[in-house]
């Protein structure tokens, strides 16, 4: 009898405890969404900087030191692909498992993860937790809560694309894995490096991260066009967003039903794709270091891949360093923009490109609102995508100009691995790996502000609402 009353007592203090911290998460994700979310990220990045730091993670069992390993976990969550060890070589098997792990875990988005945790937390997806992961869709949410526009992904459609984020990621990594494989035997590797290889390229690319597990990278398959336009893909479908993804998965047969964000977002991509690999192709084909001793068609090839790989992907067949200064500053446009919202991709979003085009051209015409196939688009959107690009470009310029203070490096390469950073892409012209510990903190802290997004970051400074009940006078600054 005792021992079944302590047993009972027991199971009523766990049952406390359990409900004690789930009151203590609903009542943080009340206060702040975007604070919890930003919370969950940063405990990740600590215990992969705790794991990373173990003998066990690296290669010749000494502890890395911590600069070292907080950088590879930050890079890790926010899916960057930047890296001050080599990447390949420096890991063991355990530290490659957690990159691996680490990418799939960030590429989720760091709104829709800390929904998930939430949800398993509390055992239900509530409408707060709806709230959450609506917000990671549409970042306006975050502000002013649900609005009445057609969005990409409404409230009552949430648990579906938790279910698409997943399945989706597990699909599509896997189905590029098996692409994979015919590749890696050619190359000479055994069946079980192939299978890693492939598994490990496959999370890379549709993660937009870029880490390479071979050394080398992608030299041994400087050739190999079926691999690569693999990655093309897999970037390619990482990049669009989950919101997207969910969007063309109900309706791909039927553009008609496919909302204002899913056409921005497609059309905006295939532009900035195809103008980006002109550009490179305009710019780099007489370049003896990159594209200069190639063919007609293997420099059409490279210039796609190239433009696929600055939008955030990561993967380079040619050394940054070697591109002309032109080609740099377009590398550097490209990755500041970035991918699709919500999606595994970094920068400031194609479609917070697309509002600020739209609104040049409606005051260009004198248009009294922004549309877009055949939908008018609300004046908030226009505030919200200026102070999206005012704020990298803060984050960015701030980054810069410290990492120029620290190192007396080149200014283009400084900015060139700085927009990478914040962009979450994960190309570099070599500053990165020789960066000193303080510059180490300072990408460090670039990424993750990137990764966690401008919008994200500054919602969970700010107070959570301010109400005013009046109006000033108005008056208008000459502008222009």
């Amino acid at each position: 009898m005792r021992a079944q009353r302590v047993a009972r007592l027991g199971r009523v203090d766990r049952r406390s405890w359990l409900g004690r911290l789930r009151d203590a998460v609903d009542a943080l994700v009340k206060s702040s969404p975007s604070r919890f979310a930003i919370l969950v990220f940063a405990a990740l990045i600590m215990l992969f900087t705790l794991l990373f730091s173990l003998p066990i993670a690296s290669a010749d069992g000494r502890i890395t030191p911590l600069h070292d390993a907080l950088f590879t976990a930050v890079s890790v969550i926010c899916v960057t692909g930047l890296a001050t060890v080599d990447m390949a070589t420096y890991w063991s098997p355990f530290g490659h498992g957690l990159v691996y792990l680490g990418v799939n875990i960030g590429g989720v988005g760091v709104l829709t993860l800390a929904t998930t945790l939430g949800f398993v937390i509390s055992r239900r997806l509530g409408l707060r937790a709806k709230l959450m992961a609506a917000s990671d869709t549409n970042p306006s949410r975050i502000h002013v809560g649900p609005v009445a526009e057609r969005q990409a992904v409404r409230l009552g459609e949430v648990g579906g694309l938790l279910f698409t984020v997943a399945i989706s990621a597990l699909v599509i990594e896997a189905a590029i894995a098996i692409g994979l494989m015919p590749s890696m035997l050619a190359a000479g590797y055994d069946v079980g490096h192939s299978i890693w290889y492939s598994l490990y390229y496959s999370a890379m690319a549709f993660t937009n991260t870029g880490f390479s597990p071979n050394p080398g990278g992608l030299l041994p398959f400087e050739h190999d066009y079926w691999m690569q336009s693999l990655l093309m893909i897999g970037v390619f479908l990482g990049s669009l967003g989950f919101p997207v993804i969910f969007a063309l998965s109900r309706a791909w047969r039927q553009p008609r039903k496919w909302s204002v964000h899913v056409k921005l977002t497609l059309t905006t991509t295939v532009i900035l794709f195809v103008a980006g690999a002109a550009m490179f192709l305009l710019l780099e084909h007489a370049n003896p270091k990159t594209y200069g001793h190639l063919d007609a068609g293997p420099t059409i090839f490279q210039s796609f891949f190239m433009s696929a790989m600055t939008r955030s992907g990561g993967f380079a067949t040619i050394d940054m360093h070697d591109l002309y200064g032109s080609s740099q500053l377009v590398s550097s446009m490209l990755m500041f923009i970035g991918g699709g919202s919500a999606s595994t991709a970094g920068g400031i979003k194609v479609t917070t490109l697309a509002v600020l085009f739209l609104a040049a051209f409606a005051e260009a015409r004198g248009a009294p609102s922004m549309e877009a196939f055949g939908r008018r688009i609300p004046r908030d959107m226009l505030r919200l995508s200026v102070s999206v690009v005012l704020w990298g470009s803060t984050i960015v310029a701030g980054a810069s100009i410290a990492i120029l203070q620290i190192t007396k490096a080149p200014f283009e390469n400084v900015l060139f691995d700085v927009i990478s950073a914040f962009a979450t892409c994960g190309l570099s012209t070599g500053l990165t790996a020789e960066l000193p510990p303080e510059g180490v903190y300072v990408m460090a802290a670039t990424m993750f502000m990137g990764r966690v997004g401008t919008v994200t970051l500054a919602a969970a400074l700010a107070a959570s609402q301010r109400r005013q009940l009046f109006k000033r006078p108005e008056e208008r600054p000459i502008v222009g």
